[in-house]
């Protein structure tokens, strides 16, 4: 292979939002680099989502500062197609130096001399400092829990579409997040028989007194929290924005004709098993709720704020039987269960990246993205530097951080001996 002998400081692998955010701030440095992306500029909102998905926060919390999207209600919840073509547009606007449909496979660093060895599916590139921008979306996780049983259509929610794509038959889908819950109410709302596995999770409103979730947890400084609560590291978060934004609320669900089960322990012999702690996972979930509605109460009292009560938003309906009688068993067959979708999550893949910059776990080890390894950045992960990491907005600001790091990095390589300086004049 060749060495392409070009330019390039700064190499950022991925162009989602991750990505063109970095290229957006290495630019305004003037830090020559490259965006190399296997397949196009966020193309994971096009091909890695469902057909209905749209945002999960409102246009105009979900965006970068720099632009808003063209023509979109900034209260409205913008399509995934829409989602992409913002970042097409945003890159276009600074020429960002994006090039798609090239792989980055492996990364190592150079013996004896500085920076790093990039192979990719053109060829061999150097660079001074790596970023790897590909988010915490990688790779789909399917539990070894999951039958072997050929009857059974099984996919994970990166590969549902839509409820045509499935076998006439009803769904389970297992885990009850953001994509989960969705999921779900698509398939009920289609005429599906539909049993959604509830584990542990956050329910906070859609929006309360005329504000947006997005907003509360803005004015209330919870964007901004460094890290996890302790036991909520693993705990999802039930919210959406389909049909112009709701709260979840599970048993309204119920009543709609949808079986809640409880968390999904097992498969054996056609049969599956679940926890009996599905009413303690719908409690803890109102606790997180009312717990919201509290803190906004709290705020507008302080600040004085002039916002409409909201008393109907504290009202809980019964917990229906599913609930008070739950089902800890089910003959998937007798059930007439012919699919399951998998709402379980992703894991991160840097199989690419052989450098020092992981623990024993294989997980990054970094400090708001400065990883261990020297010259290597990690952008996108949950948790980064704050809570609202993974977000577009949340990403864009930890970018600047990587980027300032990047250019001061630059500063001190460029530092020349002063004894040099004065032989040199």
């Amino acid at each position: 292979m060749t060495v392409e002998k070009i330019d390039i400081d700064t190499l950022v692998v991925g162009a989602g939002q991750a990505g063109v955010a970095m290229s957006e701030h290495l630019t305004k440095l003037g830090i020559p680099h490259l965006v190399l992306e296997k397949n196009r500029i966020a193309g994971a909102w096009r091909t890695g989502r469902w057909d209905s998905l749209v945002a999960n926060g409102p246009a105009w919390h979900d965006r970068f500062p720099n632009m808003a999207f063209p023509g979109a209600d900034p209260d409205s919840f913008v399509p995934k197609e829409q989602v992409a073509d913002y970042f097409v547009a945003y890159a276009k606007q600074f020429n960002a130096q994006i090039r798609t449909g090239v792989e980055v496979r492996h990364v190592e660093r150079n013996q004896g001399r500085p920076g790093f060895r990039i192979e990719t599916s053109e060829g061999v590139i150097e660079a001074k400092h790596i970023v790897a921008a590909t988010g915490p979306f990688q790779r789909p996780v399917i539990p070894a829990i999951a039958p072997q049983d050929q009857k059974l259509t099984q996919i994970h929610s990166a590969q549902y579409r839509n409820p045509q794509q499935l076998p006439e038959g009803a769904v389970l889908v297992v885990g009850a997040g953001a994509s989960g819950v969705q999921i779900a109410d698509e398939l009920l709302t289609a005429g599906r028989n539909v049993y959604l596995s509830v584990g542990s999770h956050d329910r906070p409103p859609r929006s309360y007194r005329n504000r947006d979730f997005c907003w509360w947890l803005g004015v209330l400084g919870l964007w901004d929290a460094s890290a996890s609560q302790p036991g909520k590291e693993h705990v999802t978060i039930a919210v959406s924005g389909a049909q112009g934004g709701h709260t979840v609320d599970f048993r309204k669900l119920a009543n709609k004709g949808m079986r809640l089960v409880g968390l999904t322990k097992s498969f054996e012999d056609g049969v599956v098993t679940f926890s009996p702690d599905l009413a303690d996972n719908i409690a803890r979930g109102d606790e997180n709720y009312l717990a919201m509605l509290d803190a906004a109460d709290a705020y507008i009292l302080r600040n004085g704020l002039d916002l409409p009560e909201e008393p109907e938003a504290r009202n809980i309906l019964p917990d229906p039987e599913c609930i008070t009688q739950p089902t800890l068993q089910l003959n998937l067959a007798q059930a007439g269960i012919t699919s399951i979708i998998w709402a379980t999550g992703y894991t991160v893949d840097y199989s690419w990246l052989n450098v020092d910059a992981f623990n024993a776990k294989g997980q990054p080890q970094h400090q708001r993205g400065v990883s261990s390894e020297a010259g290597i950045y990690f952008l996108g992960l949950p948790w980064l530097s704050r809570r609202g990491s993974t977000f577009i907005w949340g990403v864009w600001h930890d970018a600047k951080y990587i980027a300032d790091h990047i250019a001061t990095q630059r500063k001190y390589l460029a530092y020349q001996d002063p004894t040099q300086r004065h032989q040199e004049s």
